[in-house]
């Protein structure tokens, strides 16, 4: 019997075991590697925020100094005052809290009751229209923005605030898609149970559903917030009066033909970020949770 003889490069190594002082030290050094990744990774996405900052506490002149300069030599504190007074913010504010306000309430409305549908209901259809709304996600925005001027255009609704919160009563594809997603991990001996007592959908979703929801929601509620709050190009396309300007487009005015006021727009910037900030705190635990078990569904 011929005895066949693998070449060297294909005979097994055996490997080495290692010593378990050796094998901490590469752990070690593994974790050390990846805090420093992390920390490099947010430092250079705070950078902006934190040049913002620094910007806004710049006296005028020590905005495009050269070389630049990270820190200013006086802190300029009376920005933030003067930058909200020398503009009606108090009116922008007003307008960016009711557009918000109208635009949640559009968005829950409107991705609740077919978030259910797609997750509960039965019917020969419902794969086709839930593929078909998945399908509008792929839409870019500005492919519709002529059409919808157009449309608001002949309704006469340019320069008032429906063309801003109006369009979120009819559905955004991306909360309908988180919402049913965490409506299929509630169980659904809960909803059989509520049927045979002889509760109706509405009571079903009313009653079981929404209650036992409340991350998704927060979820949703949080990016319908942070979206309307901080949209720009809607407000810059249907808005003509400037006491119905909302606070991204007032920020705008700080830009002039013949100079910018760099440091009053960041500070005006830095207190529109404010409420951001404070909602995010507020929901963070229901965000958190609710992205963590709408991306687990995996249904």
């Amino acid at each position: 019997m011929a005895i066949k003889v693998l070449p060297a490069q294909a005979r097994p190594v055996a490997k080495r075991p290692v010593a378990p002082a050796q094998a901490e030290r590469i752990r070690r050094v593994q974790r050390l590697t990846a805090y420093a990744l992390l920390v490099l990774a947010s430092a250079a996405s705070l950078l902006p925020l934190l040049w913002m900052l620094t910007t806004a506490l710049k006296p005028a002149g020590a905005v495009l100094e050269f070389p630049p300069r990270f820190l200013p030599d006086v802190f300029t504190w009376s920005n933030f005052p003067d930058a909200w007074t020398s503009l009606p913010f108090n009116t922008f504010l007003v307008n960016s809290v009711v557009v918000t306000t109208l635009s949640i309430v559009g968005n829950l409305i409107s991705c609740i009751l077919p978030a259910y549908a797609f997750a509960r209901l039965r019917s020969r259809m419902r794969g086709m229209a839930f593929t078909l709304m998945l399908g509008t996600m792929m839409i870019p925005a500005q492919v519709v923005i002529v059409p919808r001027f157009l449309l608001f255009s002949q309704l006469d609704l340019v320069d008032t605030f429906w063309p801003l919160f109006l369009p979120n009563f009819f559905g955004t594809a991306l909360y309908i898609f988180l919402l049913r997603q965490f409506f299929t991990t509630i169980p659904q001996e809960l909803v059989e149970a509520a049927r045979i007592d002889g509760a109706g959908e509405l009571r079903i979703l009313w009653r079981i559903m929404i209650p036992l929801s409340k991350p998704a929601i927060a979820t949703v509620t949080l990016l319908s917030f942070v979206g309307a709050w901080g949209e720009y190009i809607d407000p810059l396309i249907y808005l003509r009066s400037t006491e119905n300007y909302t606070i991204p487009l007032g920020i705008s005015l700080f830009r002039g033909q013949y100079s910018d006021d760099y440091n009053l727009m960041m500070a005006v910037s830095i207190l529109a970020l404010v409420p951001v900030i404070a909602v995010f705190l507020a929901a963070q635990k229901y965000f958190i949770r609710g992205i963590m078990l709408t991306g687990m569904a995996g249904r």
